[in-house]
């Protein structure tokens, strides 16, 4: 396990709420990777994704499925790392300062969670943090798994 994810275990292995857990991730990943303007959460509620807990200017507060980078991570439940937003088709804007993003998605107990979601004013700035972001994600997935 990395340091950012051991880090990250010791500030929620007590909290005992959902919205307390993701409000101090959100904090805690923006405040620890360099070069990350947005930093948050969009739970999976009413079939599509909905603002949750973040950390950076005010966002798009509903994506559809299969809607931008978001909604197309939720909809394969797969990691997307794009290195240019412009370049990546139906793209939802809600900085038009950003230029790059990760989006992983949270599964609990083989159900779509929601999504976490970084963006970066840079080109191609998440690739190299891909697997410690993942892992985040995982400590992420046994607290709320333990919890629910």
């Amino acid at each position: 396990m990395n340091l950012l994810s051991k880090q990250l275990e010791c500030l929620i292995e007590d909290d005992k709420y959902e919205v307390t857990i993701l409000s101090n991730m959100s904090s805690f990943i923006y405040h620890s990777l360099e070069d990350v303007s947005w930093a948050g959460f969009y739970l999976f509620k009413d079939n599509q994704l909905i603002l949750g807990p973040f950390q950076g200017k005010v966002a798009c507060t509903v994506i559809p499925l299969g809607k931008g980078v978001c909604g197309t991570s939720a909809l394969n439940q797969e990691t997307l790392v794009v290195e240019n937003v412009h370049e990546f088709k139906g793209h939802i804007a809600c900085d038009s300062a950003s230029n790059s993003e990760i989006v992983v998605p949270i599964i609990i107990r083989d159900t779509l969670y929601g999504v976490l979601d970084l963006d970066s004013t840079s080109f191609d700035r998440f690739e190299k943090d891909k697997e410690c972001i993942i892992e985040m994600i995982k400590v992420l997935e046994k607290k709320l798994t333990d919890l629910l």
